[in-house]
């Protein structure tokens, strides 16, 4: 989880960086290490009651690897103006998936440990 973590960080810095003409490359080679983080973070769930969840994070993953796919030729061949704005979507969907990974290893801990109650 934390390879994820620093890949989606360093794309953020690419992304945010002012356009020069390595910037599209920049960027292209982070979402690569961030396709590569997303593809290596298990998603199941090992106890049954967090299995829809898990299966709701796996789904999210796999629509975050295709806009990955989609979004990576736009960089390359788009001016940066044109992609910023998708690829800051992209930024706040990858957060919303790992904290979503995160709450799920959470709960799983906290029932471990008996919880609150």
């Amino acid at each position: 989880m934390a390879h994820l973590d620093a890949a989606i960080l360093n794309l953020a810095d690419a992304v945010r960086q002012p356009e020069d003409q390595g910037w599209s490359w920049l960027v292209r080679q982070r979402m690569a290490v961030v396709k590569q983080a997303l593809q290596a973070t298990p998603t199941g769930a090992a106890e049954s009651w967090l299995t829809a969840r898990s299966t709701c994070a796996m789904r999210s993953r796999n629509q975050l690897l295709d806009r990955i796919g989609e979004l990576g030729p736009q960089v390359l061949e788009a001016e940066a103006a044109a992609v910023r704005d998708p690829m800051e979507r992209l930024l706040q969907d990858l957060e919303h998936h790992r904290q979503r990974l995160t709450d799920l290893v959470y709960d799983s801990v906290e029932l471990e440990l008996g919880g609150s109650e």
